[in-house]
């Protein structure tokens, strides 16, 4: 009996290049082979999609809500070279300007007004408004890929970029971001006043790892700042203007490619995902869940055991589902494997505002992750324990009862649909 050769490939795969949320995770966008595609976040609504033909892109950023997003050529066919921005206007419906380098983009940020655009070795800033003007140039590390993070909030100022030497981050602040356009009836409240300086000089450069850096994350507020590491075990939050360390965070013993970290808008929270498909959530502040530790680190002002012993774990997790694959033999040449540059286990969390698990129930902080198979997942938070167990004179029953009210530690999924395929790409 002789069979032609056999693919093993999705059902119906679902060819997703790079998706990312806005700076305030109400938007998201997608590139795929056909175009690029803009939803809402919550509830999860196409907005509006754009084949193009000729290529392919390797990235769409939006600014915000409006429409100019921000287009990367990519892939195996790039529609733009690698070494070119192109700033499209989605009302218009066309390109309204490009900038050209000499060497191929890694990455990009934005926020009101400004691009910052990174290189293998530099990170170029411009400020975008009537006319696109250079406003300065950094030199960086090593930074193939491309990490840069823009503060986006009211009078935020910072701007991280990786430092000339290995693991370090340099901190650069700009002019205070502006405030957005109001829309409808003027608001009866005050306008927000921008906050008083710092009392002392903000630090430049701050020492993070001693091995390459993974991620830069900041929240709106460019108060804090995350960093990982080529290591992929530790999550370190420091303070943008002191230069200290105010936590470090355990996700795992062993290696893993941290994808992205992201902190709650509060900054009460925040999340980290890996390539080992697990979404971990710390908590930031003394209320609220409780981090977990080893049983030994009361032990550790004590006795000198290891650093490990200190670590804080995530309160919470979530594991995304493997996508299933399908088995299909074929004597024709048609049925081929995905693109290899598809990754079908990758994905991208934010922060959302939704309504709460209990009917009527006030607005929570919920998470959203997207895959690059098409999957939008809607997790709530487990719920913390707001009382302690009644004494009980049996120890029996006693441990049976904290067992059975022992909180879980799971984040609960709310909602799942897909995206991509579904809307016709």
């Amino acid at each position: 009996m002789n069979l032609a050769r056999t693919h093993i490939s999705a059902t119906h795969p679902v060819n997703i290049f790079d998706a990312r949320f806005d700076s305030d995770c109400n938007i998201f966008t997608v590139a795929t082979p056909a175009g690029f595609a803009v939803y809402r976040t919550c509830p999860l609504t196409l907005i509006r999609k754009r084949e193009l033909t000729g290529g392919t892109l390797a990235a769409v950023v939006p600014l915000h809500t409006s429409s100019l997003l921000f287009l990367l050529g990519g892939g195996r066919s790039p529609l733009y070279p690698p070494n070119k921005v192109i700033m499209w206007d989605d009302v218009l419906g066309t390109e309204v300007a490009e900038l050209e380098f000499r060497e191929r983009v890694r990455g990009l940020a934005c926020r009101r007004g400004w691009l910052a655009v990174a290189l293998r070795r530099r990170v170029v800033l411009f400020q975008v408004g009537e006319q696109v003007t250079r406003y300065g140039e950094w030199d960086t590390w090593d930074n193939p890929r491309g990490l840069l993070a823009l503060a986006t909030g009211t009078y935020a100022t910072l701007l991280a970029i990786p430092g000339r030497q290995v693991g370090h981050v340099q901190l650069v602040h700009l002019p205070p971001c502006v405030p957005p356009t109001p829309i409808g009836p003027p608001s009866s409240s005050p306008p927000r006043k921008p906050p008083p300086p710092p009392t002392k000089h903000p630090v430049a450069i701050i020492a993070a790892h001693t091995t390459a850096l993974t991620t830069l994350s900041v929240p709106p507020s460019g108060r804090l700042l995350a960093t990982t590491s080529s290591r992929g075990t530790l999550v370190r939050t420091w303070d943008a203007v002191t230069g200290k360390l105010v936590r470090e965070f355990r996700r795992g013993t062993d290696k893993a490619e941290i994808f992205g970290v992201a902190f709650r808008p509060d900054e009460h929270e925040l999340c980290v995902w890996s390539d080992k498909g697990t979404v971990h959530v710390f908590n930031l502040v003394v209320s609220g869940a409780s981090n977990r530790q080893s049983t030994f680190s009361p032990l550790t002002p004590y006795l000198p055991l290891p650093k490990y012993f200190e670590s804080e774990w995530s309160y919470a997790q979530y594991r995304i589902p493997v996508q299933s694959a399908h088995i299909s033999l074929s004597q024709t040449s048609s049925m081929r494997a995905p693109p290899s540059d598809v990754d079908e286990e990758r994905c991208v969390v934010g922060w959302i505002e939704a309504p709460g698990t209990e009917e009527g129930g006030p607005v929570e902080h919920q998470l959203v992750a997207l895959t690059y198979a098409g999957g939008w997942y809607r997790l709530s938070l487990p719920q913390a324990s707001s009382s302690k167990n009644a004494a009980s004179t049996s120890k029996g029953k006693e441990k049976e009862k904290k067992d059975s009210d022992r909180p879980s530690r799971n984040c609960v999924l709310q909602e799942f649909r897909r995206f991509g395929r579904v809307d016709g790409w």
